[in-house]
């Protein structure tokens, strides 16, 4: 399939006999490859006889040498999937079987993506950017305090930098715009924690999407927010860069010289919220977070810090 979308993605007419003679194929086989690409990629095909066949709307699919081209300097290797379960699922499959760290995993589109808690991340096909870097982690936990807020401030600043306005923090892994998501982080780790282990970092940016029934949060894209299509491409190359830049600084002063920076960011700073863990909850106003990247919560008008994947944070009903 990504062969014959490669001949459709530029939005123009083509006829059966000249998709059928680039593919080798007959143009009744040319007409099951686009009906699979209908039912399978939710791509619209317009079909008008005499002319051909065309893409309702251009695409503009990952494309490991385009990345490249909007990069400042080499780094790391990438692969790119047409379809997949998870990205992070791959990244995970790749270490135990020896794929050296640090590697770069993105699809066009996953068919398990999942986000924090178990919950689905909905990843429709070529319209957002589904990303897992996988990286070699030395020093024992110091080197994982934090983390997924220091990705966070980079997925921040790379949507900043493509002219999104109004770009928030939410604790401890959501990217916000006026309390819309529009990016998430999903940090997941094998080995041991306390001496060598990889971590990989999974990111889903919504970055062309307009519509979509499946997801069950209020959300937002790059597309929405701009009004033009967003090279998907270039995403992946200013996030690479200001991945690098940050995860170097956090390697050398840990979470603690982020803090300040993430503190301004956090879009619920003073905001009265309830801090579930299961069936539990706790209500309380955010302070900020601390040194290794825990919640700062008052409770009761005592400050108190909590860390802990499992967790989530809600705003009160009354805040």
């Amino acid at each position: 399939m990504l062969k014959l979308l490669n001949l459709l993605k530029d939005g123009r007419f083509h006829s059966g006999e000249e998709l059928g003679a680039a593919l080798g194929v007959s143009r009744s086989a040319v007409w099951k490859q686009l009906q699979n690409l209908e039912n399978d990629c939710n791509l619209a095909i317009h079909k008008v006889r005499g002319r051909g066949y065309q893409l309702s709307t251009p695409l503009q699919l990952l494309d490991a040498h385009a990345i490249a081209a909007h990069a400042q300097a080499s780094e790391w290797p990438i692969l790119i999937y047409e379809t997949i379960d998870s990205t992070n699922a791959e990244g995970l499959r790749l270490i135990t079987q020896g794929q050296p760290a640090p590697f770069l995993v993105v699809a066009e589109r996953q068919m398990a993506g999942r986000g924090r808690r178990g919950r689905q991340w909905v990843s429709p096909f070529a319209e957002n950017l589904y990303y897992s870097l996988v990286l070699r982690i030395e020093g024992g936990m110091r080197q994982l305090e934090g983390l997924s807020l220091v990705v966070g401030l980079a997925v921040m600043r790379v949507l900043q930098a493509m002219g999104v306005e109004g770009v928030t923090l939410k604790w401890p892994n959501d990217v916000l715009v006026r309390e819309q998501k529009i990016a998430g982080i999903l940090l997941e780790l094998v080995g041991d924690p306390a001496d060598i282990c990889h971590v990989v970092l999974g990111i889903g940016i919504n970055v062309n999407m307009q519509a979509n029934a499946q997801v069950d949060q209020a959300w937002t894209s790059m597309r929405c927010e701009r009004g033009v299509t967003i090279d998907r491409n270039r995403v992946v190359a200013l996030l690479n860069e200001q991945l690098k830049v940050e995860l170097d600084r956090h390697r050398q002063c840990g979470f603690a010289g982020f803090q300040d920076e993430w503190e301004s960011a956090h879009g619920w700073q003073g905001r009265e919220v309830s801090l579930i863990a299961g069936i539990t909850r706790l209500d309380g106003i955010v302070r900020g977070v601390d040194a290794h990247g825990g919640l700062r919560l008052e409770v009761d008008g005592i400050e108190k810090s909590f860390s802990g994947g499992e967790l989530s944070l809600r705003l009160r009903d009354d805040s």
